[in-house]
């Protein structure tokens, strides 16, 4: 029993001492993470990747609904057809309702 309280004891006193040094951690990282994003350099790269990203996935969407498209179910064929539909219109939103830009 001793041993068993002599442990809890540790633990309790190493979770304390833990969350006091590491919320101190955990507010300085916070701290630096937004200045690091709120740096207008990396706001332009961080854009630019997502551009080219939503370019690339846009091209390879097309390459493989073209290869595969008829392959598909009828149900995904369908849902195919919408999203080019979609895309053709220009809606730029997609189903949760964020925008794609």
């Amino acid at each position: 029993m001793r041993y068993r309280l002599t442990f809890v004891a540790g633990v309790v006193l190493g979770y304390v001492l833990g969350t006091r040094a590491g919320r101190e951690r955990y507010e300085q990282l916070k701290k630096s993470a937004q200045q690091f994003t709120q740096n207008p350099a990396v706001r332009n790269t961080a854009e630019t990747a997502a551009q080219q990203g939503r370019e690339f996935a846009g091209k390879a969407y097309h390459v493989v609904s073209d290869k595969v498209g008829d392959r598909m179910p009828d149900s995904v064929a369908q849902r195919v057809r919408t999203l080019r539909e979609r895309t053709a219109q220009g809606t730029g939103e997609d189903d949760w309702g964020t925008s794609n830009t």
